[in-house]
């Protein structure tokens, strides 16, 4: 049973759901107190989801139990939804029904009636600032806001314990600022919450952590004890000849070197304990962040070469601009989605296109993919205009879109064979680019696996694997690592870096400001206009910010009239 400090008592909770496989979770236990917020973290597969589901009552352990204010989740579980608010990790609202009309759902759920139900709504859209689009179809509402009416909706009934799935995940810098505020502010209220998430700089503000690998649980306690351990191990190293990306790759292979980040025109690196080591240019000590302490205690990160970069013959393109946006523009009736959008990119360069929900990334992206097509301006792709020669211009390109966009009633053979076959291979060169992925990305144990079955790292696998299976000159990477932790983000950035080593060209977006630190430049889409171009220590200097998530609110808390 849960003590008085405890809301939550978790105790040697397994849950087994194949007997040949391992167990999904092996002996959990930990306590949660009352009022405080506690952070799941782990690699994809650790077992975070199916904790929270354990918690919500909508699984049962194979062994142990687990006790939400002295109710035990299975012999009471009758009592659990009086007690719990639940978020799942998958967008669970109706997106053909009204935001209020959602609201209206759950409160019916809930119980919640007459006078209770009015002030419940006036208080939930006032404090999600939703108030202004009651009227709105939740599918048509931005990531950020389909986050804020989950939030709304799993408070109809204040809880005892409110369960967040991966809730930022999609979400851009400012929006999980807000985020995070709102339930910082139910924490207040005595409200406990557990958040789980891929983003550690999330983990790394929560009181307590539970760090979890493949069912089991490796570290619990506040994330500062973990930090502290990994003092005098992380540097940052400026001013070195050389590129930025071999400089890293040469870093990696060092024995002594645990993990390494492109961190602008800068490199940064976790070192082994109790060693030293000989890095190059100017050496300065920082700070350990939890993201260190999380590789650092799964043994560090992949440091294999791109076997993709290995297998990608050297690009070479005449053209000084190998990616061009002239003007774009596109409108759907009085809506402008995108403005006179203009850009360059250059041969082997990561352009970072960037911008809150809803700012007209997706829709220059899809412009630029000859997907969509512009109302004015125009899109070239090596000297191709995409409406003019758009099966040329295709033909140099590699896309992988922001939602997983494989079928996912298709096998991964199938998606990789029927991807190859959109690509014009045939015959011997289809097997030999089918074989050829799956060997690279690991994928033999899933080839008869549906992809829609497939844990997250291994459906971006496969979605990067099918967008680079004809070996592209241009490489368009649309969130490519949303959601996914940072073991497998390095990895995929292993191969983007390797790549663009090989001369490809590559365009990205992203919302994980971390990870824009790895491109060479960077566009900020605002309400449909691009505000700012420039590299990423351009844009940190110009806002006097240290980081460039930072950066990226001040810039767009600028165009807001320094707030919102």
């Amino acid at each position: 049973m849960a003590n008085s400090e405890s809301l939550v008592t978790i105790d040697q909770v397994s849950k087994i759901f194949d007997p040949k496989s391992p167990p999904a979770l092996d002996k959990i236990s930990a306590l949660i107190p009352k009022g405080k917020m506690i952070g799941i973290a782990g690699p994809d597969g650790a077992g975070k989801t199916t904790l929270i589901r354990l918690m919500a009552a909508l699984l049962h352990p194979t062994e142990g139990s687990i006790h939400i204010d002295g109710y035990d989740t299975v012999k009471e579980r009758d009592q659990i939804p009086f007690l719990i608010g639940y978020m799942p990790q998958k967008f669970g609202l109706y997106e053909d029904l009204t935001v209020q009309q959602n609201l209206n759902l759950y409160a019916d759920l809930q119980g919640v009636e007459n006078k209770e139900r009015e002030e419940t709504f006036k208080r939930l859209l006032s404090f999600t600032g939703l108030q202004p689009f009651q009227n709105r179809l939740a599918g048509a509402l931005s990531g950020g806001m389909k986050q804020k009416l989950g939030l709304a909706c799993a408070l109809i009934k204040k809880p005892h314990l409110l369960l967040l799935d991966e809730p930022s995940v999609g979400v851009d810098p400012l929006s999980r600022r807000e985020l995070w505020k709102m339930v910082q502010n139910l924490l207040e209220e005595g409200i406990s919450v557990v958040w789980s998430t891929a983003y550690l700089d999330e983990a790394e503000k929560c009181d307590d952590v539970l760090l979890l690998s493949e069912g089991k649980l490796l570290y619990k306690g506040p994330p500062k004890e973990l930090t502290l351990k990994l003092e005098n191990r992380t540097f940052l190293i400026k001013n070195f000849e050389g590129r930025k990306r071999k400089v890293l790759s040469e870093l990696l292979k060092k024995p002594e070197v645990m993990d390494g980040v492109v961190q602008g025109d800068d490199v940064r690196v976790l070192l082994k304990p109790n060693t030293s080591c000989s890095l190059p240019g100017k050496v300065e000590a920082v700070q350990p962040r939890f993201e260190d302490a999380f590789v650092d205690i799964l043994g560090g990160a992949p440091k294999e070469e791109s076997l993709l970069a290995q297998e990608t013959p050297n690009v070479s393109i005449e053209s000084e601009y190998v990616v061009e946006a002239d003007h774009l523009t596109k409108k759907y009736g009085s809506f402008t989605a995108a403005n006179e959008i203009t850009f360059k990119i250059k041969q082997g360069e990561i352009f970072g296109l960037l911008g809150p929900n809803g700012a007209g990334k997706s829709t220059t992206f899809k412009m630029m993919c000859g997907l969509i097509k512009p109302t004015s301006g125009r899109g070239l792709v090596d000297g191709y205009d995409l409406q003019e020669a758009p099966g040329k211009a295709r033909s140099e390109i590699g896309y992988m879109a922001q939602k997983f966009s494989l079928y996912g009633d298709l096998s991964v053979k199938q998606n990789l064979e029927f991807f190859s076959g959109i690509y014009n291979l045939k015959g011997a060169q289809q097997k030999e680019a089918v074989d050829e992925m799956t060997e690279i990305f690991s994928l033999q144990p899933f080839l008869n696996t549906n992809a829609g079955e497939l844990p997250l790292g291994f459906k971006q696998r496969l979605a990067l694997a099918c967008s680079t299976m004809h070996h592209p000159k241009i490489l368009f990477l649309d969130e490519p690592t949303s959601g996914v932790d940072p073991i497998t983000r390095r990895e995929f950035w292993n191969h983007i870096n390797g790549l663009v080593e090989k001369g490809v060209t590559i365009m990205v977006t992203t919302h994980f400001m971390d990870e824009a630190e790895y491109c060479d430049r960077i566009g900020l889409v605002y309400q449909s206009k691009m505000i700012k171009l420039g590299t990423p220590e351009q844009l940190k200097k110009e806002t006097g910010t240290p980081t460039l998530e930072e950066a990226f609110i001040h810039l767009i808390e600028g165009q807001n009239g320094n707030g919102r």
